[in-house]
């Protein structure tokens, strides 16, 4: 099996974290957030990986090699002008065997201990182009709730909400390369017209999920590993 990283973000909201690095070899409780997904995605039978990348690429080629210490392949797009999100898809996918009937894609910067295996069947059960992992929105502020009366009657800290997003997790069909996006997001223009075609499929995850974007989620992800580790090569 495999799959596309997509790590070529600048993390300008972590700087100074990613002043000499790019977003996805940012430290998370003692190793870079791409060491837990190239953990996760091998427990799942991925053997060959697609690292899509741009801005200091050479940090994670020196960091992981063509994947010889881990007992798989490591290839690299890399992008010498900004692509986006779906751009840069579109450049791996470019590198990719296209005799598997789909395969991975995953947002680099996202820590998670999803249910890969129960993701990928659920996608070989339909026949859509592709399966999006979602997960619950949870508030990042206490609810509180009143009556009619104006008396206020519960309080909630941080309750997950009847809403979800996109956890940048994505089985795919080879053949979503011709609605990719040379440059761009794949998920403002690609994904929202296979949905409307029919052909974008949901799996729902009640597992652990946070996306390292800023100083403080970096902070909260170190509290949350230290409590609960993941795994990672």
């Amino acid at each position: 099996m495999q799959a596309i990283i997509l790590a070529g973000g600048l993390g300008e909201r972590l700087r100074p974290y990613t002043a000499d690095r790019p977003k996805t070899m940012v430290q998370v409780a003692g190793a870079p957030i791409l060491a837990y997904q190239l953990a996760l995605l091998k427990a799942a039978g991925v053997e060959r990986f697609i690292i899509s990348c741009g801005y200091r690429h050479d940090v994670i080629e020196d960091h992981f090699g063509r994947g010889e210490g881990l007992g798989v392949r490591i290839d690299y797009a890399i992008e010498r002008e900004k692509l986006g999100t779906g751009g840069g898809l579109k450049l791996a996918l470019g590198l990719a065997d296209r005799s598997d009937p789909y395969l991975l894609a995953t947002n680099g910067d996202i820590l998670t201990d999803l249910d890969v295996a129960a993701l990928v069947a659920l996608h070989r059960e339909s026949n859509n182009v592709a399966t999006i992992s979602l997960t619950q929105l949870q508030s990042p502020y206490g609810i509180v709730e009143s009556d009619d009366g104006n008396k206020v009657t519960a309080f909630h800290e941080k309750p997950l909400l009847p809403y979800w997003l996109s956890a940048g997790f994505y089985v795919l069909s080879p053949d979503i390369e011709d609605s990719l996006p040379d440059k761009g997001d794949h998920e403002r223009s690609t994904f929202p017209r296979i949905a409307e075609a029919g052909k974008l499929g949901a799996y729902k995850s009640s597992g652990y999920w946070r996306a390292v974007d800023t100083a403080k989620d970096l902070s909260e992800a170190e509290t949350e590993l230290a409590a609960h580790p993941l795994p990672h090569v």
